[in-house]
């Protein structure tokens, strides 16, 4: 059980590394265009195969990108 843990979390830690992440205030969220801005003037276009949670002007998300950085994989409320 304990090689079965070690091996799960090995994998979490590698998967995890590949993943960028931008922190921001949302500055605008067009919900039809799926395109999320913060307030640092950066836009994520959110893909339609991933959730968005409800999100509106000045809260603070999380989104984390592929390995290459050119794709929203998740987004994420923070609370």
């Amino acid at each position: 059980m304990k090689k079965l843990i070690l091996a799960a979390s090995a994998l979490a830690m590698m998967s995890g590394a590949a993943l960028a992440s931008n922190d921001g205030i949302v500055a605008k969220y067009n919900s039809e265009a799926r395109v999320i801005t913060l307030d640092d003037g950066k836009s994520y276009t959110v893909p339609r195969d991933v959730a968005v949670p409800s999100i509106s002007t000045g809260e603070k998300v999380t989104i984390l990108l592929n390995g290459e950085g050119d794709r929203v994989t998740t987004v994420l409320k923070s609370l």
